[in-house]
């Protein structure tokens, strides 16, 4: 792992002298039932911890299936209806779970009965926003409830249980899905990013100056905070996938 980040981000030193801390701020946009942002959302942990410093993660919804039945739909014909052949499939879900291994990740895909909308799920991200949880612990909890148990993350009781181990109050839980402004809230929030041309997850924005698209390496992560921070000035290489 890198560690000539210029030293660390909580080590820059301001026009006085003193050392300031930089905040690094990742915005993340990604889908609950997407292994590759399972990937990356492992890998942005470890890049956020090899740079030291203060920083702010936020989740922003994608979905990949937007018009998935509330119920959710057989993992078989799910893949069938989207991919074809599913049979064609399995050499990519083991490089997935080659790639999984590498990252600590336990890829369970013949747990997978069923592929559930995921809008109710992204409603529960944003009020661990508002209440201040950890909404990076929470989309682990959703991923690797999904593709390690084989849960049914698009549940309304699987989902409670789950976020109430993380500071959610049921009856807020309850509220929030009952509310039909937060559906369209986080709809809106999804059209939002989609308006911005994002159309495949997982996305990094960094300081709301660099785009890093896909489940990009942890040392093009940590390339892309040190461009974000120090600039031009940076003497660490950007990754080809930024723009």
């Amino acid at each position: 792992m890198r560690n000539t980040m210029s030293q660390n981000l909580s080590n820059i030193v301001g026009q006085d002298g003193k050392p300031l801390q930089a905040v690094l701020q990742v915005d993340v946009i990604a889908d609950l039932v997407c292994p590759w942002c399972y990937l990356g959302k492992r890998r942005l942990d470890d890049a956020l911890l090899a740079v030291h410093g203060p920083s702010k993660v936020s989740w922003y919804p994608f979905q990949l299936n937007p018009a998935m039945p509330a119920a959710g739909m057989g993992f078989e014909e799910y893949l069938a209806s989207r991919f074809g052949d599913p049979k064609a499939l399995r050499p990519a879900l083991e490089q997935l779970t080659t790639e999984g291994k590498m990252e600590g990740i336990n890829f369970r895909f013949d747990k997978l009965s069923r592929v559930p909308s995921t809008l109710n799920a992204h409603r529960l991200m944003k009020l661990a926003e508002t209440e201040r949880a950890n909404t990076s612990d929470l989309a682990e909890e959703f991923l690797k409830g999904f593709f390690e148990s084989g849960l049914d993350i698009g549940d309304r009781d699987v989902l409670s249980e789950l976020a109430t181990r993380h500071g959610l109050e049921t009856s807020d839980i309850n509220k929030t899905l009952d509310d039909d402004l937060s559906r369209r809230a986080v709809l809106a929030q999804e059209a939002q990013v989609r308006q911005r041309g994002v159309t495949g997850v997982p996305d990094f924005l960094v300081n709301k100056r660099l785009f890093v698209v896909g489940a990009q390496s942890t040392e093009a992560l940590v390339s892309a905070f040190d461009r974000a921070i120090f600039g031009e000035f940076s003497d660490n290489p950007v990754a080809a996938t930024i723009h």
